[in-house]
């Protein structure tokens, strides 16, 4: 594969994690915001839960493609 791509394709994946760090933090104020309510939580942790393993996925394609690079 092209070098260029692979590199493309690194910035592509750690803008996805940077994009998910937002969701990530602006869900946890959202339960926060829920909870100081007296609002039901359980659906927006759900979410979170959710935001925090596709993170995990994008943290791992990372270290996929720097893997590909050090070859």
């Amino acid at each position: 594969m092209d070098l260029r791509l692979i590199w493309d394709h690194l910035a592509e994946a750690e803008r996805h994690i940077a994009l998910s760090d937002k969701h990530i933090a602006r869900q946890i104020e959202i339960i926060d915001e829920l909870e100081r309510g007296g609002h039901p939580s359980l659906l927006a942790r759900d979410l979170l839960r959710t935001y925090r393993m596709v993170r995990d996925n994008h943290v791992a394609h990372c270290d996929v493609i720097r893997r590909e690079l050090e070859q």
